[in-house]
């Protein structure tokens, strides 16, 4: 179900706008879009939201005006905030779900918010909620309650098994209740915080999404009935980053993890996507180094032993580069799992 959840909302957003503003011209680099300070949808009513496989509706809900998402086939179901082109700032907004399946049938819930979409659908990230799974008898489903995602590349499956609980959490969540939500992005950081929290809930350092911007879109499921009432946008000024920066060269490389760190340096070539390079440092020397690039993300992977242990496993490490310097996760396979950072020497 899950897997099929986040496949079939990539193919439905091609009506999304403003894809009229690009239709037939290239997307405008974020840096010289004007932006309104901020965008407000009361959601009273149904005016401008685009739909796509699914019912609209305004009803009031738990005290409030707000606007019914319901999908009427095994399709998901989702509306797109109209004149929407999101960067850097934050996104709020009242959510509820109520699940509508037969008893018996299990059903978690899946409501959210989908940012820097292309016009096309064929990019966006997205956080959603699962209430159901807040109340699971076992803690792996419990932590599945809030979950980010990045179409086409990194959906939930592709996540959770190269990075389990990193990009998922727990959330204390109710059905039937209105929930507010708020996402703090800047650059490749974003936040979600629910319910007034100082505290974010799920931070994802290092989004996976290709693009900087683009639309805003609510977000629902079938055999449930999804409710957004007060979404409100404050765009702020994007962060000085481009996509697109070079891999190539020689890199010095840190790596901070819960199990101990190392440090290393890393010789890399790109032959346009595929990466191939050499690691040296206290994991081994001259260790072959593949993987890939993708406008300035790099995926590498390469054999090394870690600390005392001289058996041979596997390590992980994905990114973006910014210009000469890198960040992003790593991990050495069974042994250790953490963040690294790099600059070009």
């Amino acid at each position: 179900m899950k897997s099929k959840l986040i496949r079939s909302f990539a193919g439905a957003l091609v009506l999304i706008s403003p894809a009229m503003l690009f239709a037939g011209h290239p997307r405008p680099d974020a840096a010289t879009l004007e932006r309104p300070a901020t965008q407000t949808f009361a959601l009273a009513d149904v005016s401008g939201l685009i739909p796509k496989n699914v019912n609209l509706k305004a009803v009031e809900y738990k005290g409030r005006k707000a606007v019914q998402i319901t999908s009427p086939s095994a399709e998901d179901g989702f509306a797109v905030l109209p004149g929407t082109d999101f960067q850097d700032g934050t996104i709020e907004a009242d959510i509820a779900l109520k699940v509508t399946t037969p008893p018996g049938v299990r059903m978690p819930g899946f409501v959210g918010i989908a940012f820097r979409a292309r016009p096309d659908a064929s990019h966006y990230d997205l956080f959603y909620l699962r209430p159901g799974n807040s109340h699971a008898d076992d803690q792996a489903m419990r932590n599945h309650s809030v979950q980010y995602v990045a179409l086409p590349d990194f959906d939930w499956n592709k996540l959770r098994r190269q990075w389990p609980y990193v990009y998922e959490s727990y959330a204390n969540l109710q059905f039937e209740t209105w929930t507010h939500l708020k996402i703090e992005v800047q650059g490749r950081t974003a936040k979600l915080f629910l319910n007034g929290s100082e505290n974010p809930n799920l931070v994802v350092n290092g989004l996976k999404g290709e693009d900087l911007h683009g639309a805003v879109a609510l977000w629902g499921y079938q055999g449930e009935e999804a409710y957004f009432s007060n979404v409100r946008i404050t765009n702020a000024t994007p962060a000085p980053i481009k996509n697109g920066s070079e891999a190539a060269g020689m890199w010095q490389i840190k790596f901070a993890g819960d199990a101990g760190g190392a440090t290393g340096s890393m010789k890399l070539v790109r032959d346009g996507n595929k990466v191939t390079g050499t690691w040296s440092g206290e994991m081994g020397n001259d260790l072959p180094v593949q993987g890939m690039w993708r406008d300035g993300y790099v995926d590498l992977t390469f054999p090394c032993t870690w600390e005392k242990d001289t058996s041979r496993v596997t390590a992980h490490l994905a990114g973006w580069i910014d210009g000469d310097s890198g960040q992003g996760r790593m991990q050495v396979a069974g042994r250790a799992d953490g963040v690294w950072t790099g600059s070009r020497q």
